[in-house]
């Protein structure tokens, strides 16, 4: 006889999730990457940021390096209300006719 008070067992969520679309291909699927926070976005855009190319990712304004470092640089700490921040822009293309020399 079954319990009618007894809490039944959880079923994987692969199985939940094909169950409810009918599809093994809604299984298949990996979970979305979390989104970046404020910080870390604004860190990326920042023309401070040091690219992963010339070492470690990290801010590369003269004030913040020393104090901050090249190793374990968490942009939560400093980005969040950075006074150094400057977005990235790209230049501006200037035509023949903006050179007045």
């Amino acid at each position: 006889m079954s319990d009618p008070f007894t809490i039944p067992a959880e079923e994987p969520a692969v199985t939940r999730a094909s169950a409810a679309t009918g599809t093994a291909a809604a299984a298949a699927t990996a979970p979305s990457a979390p989104a970046e926070s404020p910080a870390v976005a604004r860190f990326k855009s920042c023309r401070w940021r040091r690219p992963p190319e010339d070492g470690p990712e990290c801010c590369g304004h003269r004030d913040v390096l020393p104090m901050a470092g090249t190793t374990g640089f968490d942009p939560e700490a400093w980005c969040p209300d950075c006074t150094f921040y400057k977005l990235r822009r790209t230049p501006k293309k200037r035509s023949r006719d903006d050179f007045g020399y």
